[in-house]
């Protein structure tokens, strides 16, 4: 026999410490979370064996039993599910490989977990959930279709440490066996493990079961009792998504919410329907109404849970709804695939293909319809998912209308925080405005602030203001709105009405081209602003340039962006660009005039938030500049 001690790691000592030494309401949740477990080592045994039959050994029905020993003082929660081999177990119960550890240390410190247990299980660490009311765990699991020899038995005090012993196992599958503390005793007690099966675990496919003693009349002397022993399933095992609606309750839906995507908070809708004719499949789906940690993670799990024939086949199918739709979580159910279904089937298969336009459909009308009765709760969604969301206009120009309906954005007539769709947007424009305006920036402060909306707060023109760093890219892919386009405040040529500007060109013209040739490096053109009021000069990029914001995250991110020259626009009504006119007039080759056209490049460059070519010299020529000024008016 082969005994070893190990060390747990660091970060599960920390999570062991957090289960031990803090007090929690609902404590009862650890049971949930081993259900739960032996219910997807039974989901992953059942799919295995229809391709390899030694797996399902022994011939019993797949079951999840509860076996209460007031004696011993031990509760064990065992299934006939796949096991574990010995290098198995030391991955599953010793070491956490997934991928929000980090994030969970950060919140073991924070009221948030401390007040919400129910958080373990969304950061893949339920197992160590019986620590809560167990001072020793002891798991004993042999992988299905080994040798009874092959056995482990992994064993920890939650000092810090556990070992791993070769064990003896006549069955396949896995026993976890809790020594509860004394003030846990009650989760020995028939009533409570039925109370929190019901709570929990109903709706789990497999039958959670129970050896249940009850005294009857002695039919033989009926002053005396005997005591009879059977087996009795706990939950109702009916699947919920294959209920009728009216037969669930809303605390049904919201805890198998809960247990599917680990989340302690209800969904904000639940979405639950079957689709009958020549496909035929039921989906129940959850809108969260809290964002997911590792949402924006590249190996995020997508899609729902899917089932063929009661058989769970996939964890996550990420082939029945699309990325933008990540957020869903929920289980589809189909007959009509076959058993024996891969994900490489699944890309091209036509049934497939049905299903996912009816979930992304539903899901989507959802939304509106969401977005049309309860305004409130759909906000409150938006500012969780609609970063998501957005990236439908990106990637489904099928749907991209339907998708630009849902978005929200503020402007610069809404209260700070609130929010008005594209739909009143467009509805409130005056007769004669052709576009939609918008504005991009890091938050909504710096984009009021702009120079860029200087002509626009003069016209009284609304602008949306957008805060999202790749908005100028959806926008830019979505074109038009009701058939009125888009226009950035920050790119292209303005052109606002003013009647002056062709009259300001000529005025302005040789100017202009000396102020272009000094900077013909830098940039494109210099031209007459149709944007500025109050500021000199601003820089803008070309009408289907980059936004200058996107640029700089695409460089963070280590990517080559094509460079396009922007252009210099001059404001004709600002006194400095006046001075320079008279410079210029007097002296067109003037070192002055020279040296002003470089500030005004890099005073175009702070105002877009970047900074001047060379910190050290602007800083020299703004202070000659500045002592000029005060000798001047001595």
């Amino acid at each position: 026999m082969t005994s070893n001690k190990h060390e747990f790691k660091a970060e599960v000592n920390k999570i062991l410490d957090l289960m031990i030494h803090s007090l929690y309401s609902h404590r009862e949740i650890f049971l949930r979370e081993l259900i739960s477990n032996a219910s997807d080592a039974i989901d992953k045994a059942r799919y295995e064996a229809l391709t390899d039959a030694s797996l399902a050994e022994g011939g019993e029905g797949w079951k999840i039993q509860l076996i209460p020993d007031k004696e011993a003082g031990t509760l064990t929660v065992r299934d006939n599910g796949i096991g574990m081999t010995r290098d198995e177990a030391v991955e599953a119960l010793g070491t956490i490989a997934h991928s929000g550890t980090k994030e969970f240390m950060k919140l073991l410190e924070s009221r948030e977990v401390k007040d919400n247990p129910e958080l373990i299980g969304q950061f893949g660490v339920g197992f160590y959930s019986a620590f809560m009311v167990a001072d020793k765990v002891t798991v004993m699991t042999r992988k299905a279709g080994t040798d009874p020899a092959h056995a482990v038995k992994w064993e920890s005090n939650a000092d810090g440490t556990y070992t791993l012993d070769d064990a003896q196992k006549a069955t396949k599958g896995t026993d976890v066996i809790l020594s509860l503390k004394e003030d846990a005793r009650e989760y020995l007690e028939e009533w409570e493990l039925r109370k929190i099966v019901k709570q929990y675990s109903d709706f789990i496919e497999y039958p959670v079961v129970m050896d249940v003693t009850r005294s009857q009349p002695d039919p033989d002397d009926k002053e005396k009792t005997v005591s009879e022993t059977k087996e009795e399933t706990l939950n109702s095992r009916k699947a919920i998504w294959l209920k009728d609606k009216t037969d669930i309750s809303t605390e049904e839906y919201n805890e198998f919410y809960k247990h599917i995507s680990h989340d302690f908070t209800d969904p904000a809708r639940v979405i639950h329907y079957r689709a009958e004719g020549t496909t035929e499949f039921s989906a129940l789906l959850y809108l969260p109404s809290k964002r997911p940690f590792d949402i924006f993670y590249q190996d995020y799990k997508v899609g729902p849970t899917l089932y063929v024939r009661r058989v769970q086949i996939m964890d996550h199918c990420e082939a029945m709804l699309p990325t933008y739709l990540r957020f869903v979580k929920g289980v589809v159910e189909s007959s009509d695939l076959p058993l024996n279904v891969s994900r490489e089937i699944l890309q091209d298969n036509r049934i497939v293909t049905v299903i996912k336009k009816s979930l992304t459909k539903k899901v989507l009308d959802t939304l509106a319809e969401m977005k049309k009765e309860d305004i409130k709760a759909y906000e409150q969604f938006y500012e969780q998912f609609g970063r998501i969301l957005k990236e439908g206009i990106h990637h489904d120009f099928e749907r991209r209308e339907t998708i630009a309906d849902l978005l929200l954005f503020e402007s610069t007539k809404t209260e700070p925080g609130q929010k008005i769709t594209l739909a009143e947007y467009v509805e409130r424009m005056p007769a004669d405005q052709k576009e939609i305006y918008y504005i991009t920036g890091a938050d909504r402060a710096s984009a009021e602030a702009s120079p860029y909306l200087e002509v626009f707060k003069e016209k009284g023109i609304e602008v949306l203001i957008m805060t999202d760093d790749f908005d100028d890219i959806i926008i830019s892919g979505l074109g038009a709105y009701k058939e009125k386009e888009f226009q950035s405040a920050i790119k292209g040529d303005l052109d606002l009405g003013d009647s002056q500007k062709e009259e300001k060109k000529k005025e302005y013209g040789d100017l202009l081209e000396l102020m272009k040739e000094e900077l013909k490096d830098l940039v494109s053109e210099v031209r007459i602003s149709g944007r500025l009021k109050d500021s000199a000069v601003c820089l803008v990029a070309g009408e289907h340039d980059l936004d200058p914001k996107m640029v700089k995250m695409f460089e963070a991110m280590g990517q080559e962006v094509p460079k396009g020259q922007r252009v210099l626009e001059v404001n004709p009504g600002h006194e400095l660009i006046a001075r320079m006119k008279q410079l210029f007039a007097a002296d067109r080759s003037s070192a002055q005039l020279k040296e002003y056209v470089g500030l005004l490049y890099d005073q175009a460059l702070l105002l877009e938030g970047d900074k001047p070519r060379d910190p050290v010299a602007f800083a020299r020529a703004l202070s000659k500049l500045m002592a000029e000024g005060v000798s001047a008016g001595e």
